[in-house]
């Protein structure tokens, strides 16, 4: 399709069946006088941020088409997510369909009665070869119901709003209701809270406070703020489903009770903060594979560990230096995250580079055997960008750090638009620091080289210690319970073997995934007692564990072996040098006394 021939686009978004989950999408296209041919539109299978294909196209139904003089048009349907339209010398027509939607979730639609939310990904068709075209959103709200959309409005009867070409209409949610709503303004510039659900435990005054933190460090990293309004979209249910950043806003769903007790308000605080440093990192920093989007298949990039791992980094470093978190509770954050990596043996066999390439069939897509042969570019990546933080303020007499670096990718890149090349990362943290990182990234990005945390972290005066299992019983020659190394779930109260970790004691015994345990020792076990049966032996002993493999009846010899630590404790170390101090200080916000126990 020649752009040229494409005069005007507007999407009309009509709820027509809020009790069966179902809206209404019309698009209304305007050629020039003379355009002939038909037009082909393009549901999105994926949506930007969330690297999965997730078949949108799946809950599209009655297609059809009609003409300026009402009557139909023919309607091709050509592969699974793209619809040919006969427009043949119709210089206007309109394209309508409806769209199934009950999926309260950042990547999807939901319609109720109550609320309609969705992703532009979900809903909208892209016409095929007009990328770049200035497009408008109508959308019509039941009676009484408000809209909530980063557009440039144009008019509000009808709700009507402009997007500069495709990639902003899908980059920017819409949520219709009758939401709670309240307004902060760090740094001059408004950002909405908009709580979807309900609402009656958020505490406002508290939330406006803490998310004005947020916003305050961030803009402190980064010297400014790149828009100039902003919509945090809450979407109160029943669980946890993440969330989803978008260039003036961000969706999260989670549960209404996050407020309280503090250890799940502090959940709250981290996914606020993550989505929120996308604002700079992955929406305007960012590889070339991520925008302009391709739409129809994945997009593949090696820096999703810089995209994802290191916001997942600064995440908690600007909890603690706006107050939120203390420089303890970070330090027992990053013990957890040491403990989770070192417990994936995929860390040692999958690259970062590699693990942000295979997204698409990996980190969204786990099985059996994902933990042992794959490593999240979020767990890794974080903990190397802590590393490369510490590593760069070493070396440079504390003179230079990941944030000297985050501001030089801010001004190269994203304040000037444009995308970097995949293999530019350690050209630009030496052009940010004067410091070459080659061999860095060949360790721990490209490489898969096992990570001294106790150096790196040693560069703050921290030392990390493994705090192995303690005895559970009073009686002094109690043994601390043997490890075999499996997870399990609940089949028909039976435990059925889900993950067999590699080079553990259940492996060197032949236990395989889908084994379902009946005994240990001749007595019989049950999915809830199967964890308190294993605690009896002590390592170096021996069990002989019956099952069910593949309809047939085994036994399988195990010797329990030592159980993992089971944290790792990041604490201040002995003969701590002023120059490590100064690290310490300037790289949480905090002062040294802080640290200590």
């Amino acid at each position: 399709m020649d752009r040229t021939k494409m005069l005007a686009v507007r999407y009309v978004v009509d709820p027509q069946d809020l009790p069966g989950h179902k809206v209404r999408i019309t698009t209304n296209v305007t050629r020039s006088p003379g355009a002939k041919g038909p037009v082909t539109f393009s549901m999105p299978v994926w949506t930007p941020g969330s690297y999965i294909v997730r078949e949108y196209a799946q809950k599209v139904r009655e297609m059809r088409a009609m003409g300026p003089d009402g009557k139909p048009l023919p309607v091709v349907k050509e592969t699974k997510n793209r619809w040919r339209v006969e427009a043949d010398d119709a210089d206007r027509f309109s394209f309508t369909y409806t769209v199934y939607g009950h999926e309260l979730s950042c990547q999807g639609f939901d319609v109720t009665p109550e609320h309609i939310y969705f992703t532009g990904a979900a809903v909208f068709c892209e016409i095929e070869g007009t990328k770049e075209l200035p497009l408008e959103l109508e959308v019509h709200p039941p009676a009484n119901w408000s809209v909530f959309v980063e557009l440039p409005e144009i008019s509000r009867d009808p709700h009507l709003y402009r997007a500069k070409n495709f990639d902003e209409l899908i980059d920017s949610p819409v949520d219709i209701g009758t939401p709670l709503v309240h307004t902060i303004r760090p740094s001059g510039v408004p950002h909405d809270l908009v709580f979807c659900g309900p609402s009656e435990m958020v505490p406002a005054h508290q939330v406006e406070e803490d998310v004005g933190k947020i916003v305050l460090a961030t803009a402190k990293l980064f010297g400014t703020l790149p828009m100039s309004h902003y919509t945090f979209f809450y979407h109160l249910g029943e669980k946890w489903e993440g969330g989803l950043e978008h260039a003036a806003s961000t969706s999260i769903v989670m549960p209404h009770t996050v407020f309280r007790p503090r250890k799940e308000y502090e959940g709250f605080l981290g996914v606020t903060c993550h989505e929120y440093f996308h604002l700079f990192n992955v929406k305007r920093i960012r590889p070339q594979a991520l925008g302009p989007f391709d739409y129809s298949a994945e997009n593949y990039t090696h820096t999703l560990w810089l995209m994802e791992g290191t916001t997942d980094y600064y995440t908690y470093v600007l909890l603690c230096r706006s107050g939120l978190f203390t420089p303890k509770r970070y330090l027992t954050e990053i013990g957890k995250q040491i403990k989770r990596y070192r417990e994936t043996p995929g860390r040692l066999v999958q690259s970062l580079e590699d693990s942000s390439f295979n997204t698409w069939i990996d980190l969204y897509r786990p099985y059996e055997n994902t933990r042992n042969a794959s490593i999240s570019y979020y767990l890794k990546g974080g903990l190397v960008s802590l590393c490369l933080d510490l590593e760069l303020r070493h070396r440079s007499g504390n003179s230079k750090s990941l944030d000297d670096v985050m501001r030089h990718l801010w001004k190269e890149y994203g304040a000037r638009g444009v995308g970097f090349a995949e293999d530019t990362i350690p050209k630009e943290v030496e052009a940010a620091t004067g410091l070459s990182v080659g061999e860095f990234f060949r360790s721990y990005v490209t490489g898969v080289e096992e990570i001294d945390f106790d150096t790196f972290l040693g560069h703050a005066g921290l030392t990390v210690t493994p705090v192995e299992k303690e005895k559970k019983d009073t009686e002094e020659d109690a043994e601390v319970p043997g490890y075999l190394g499996i997870e399990s779930e609940k089949v028909r109260e039976i435990p059925r073997v889900r993950v067999v970790i590699e080079g553990s004691p259940a492996q060197k015994a032949g236990l395989s995934p889908g084994d379902e345990i009946l005994a240990v020792d001749g007595t019989r076990v049950q999915y809830d007692t199967l964890s308190d049966a294993l605690k009896r032996y002590a390592p170096g002993e021996t069990a002989t564990i019956t099952l069910f493999r593949r309809a047939k009846l085994r036994t399988v010899e195990v010797e329990f072996g030592k159980a993992p630590p089971e944290k790792w404790l990041i604490k201040p170390r002995e003969g701590v040098t002023a120059e490590q101090r100064g690290i310490a200080t300037q790289w949480l916000g905090a002062n040294w006394k802080d640290l200590e126990p």
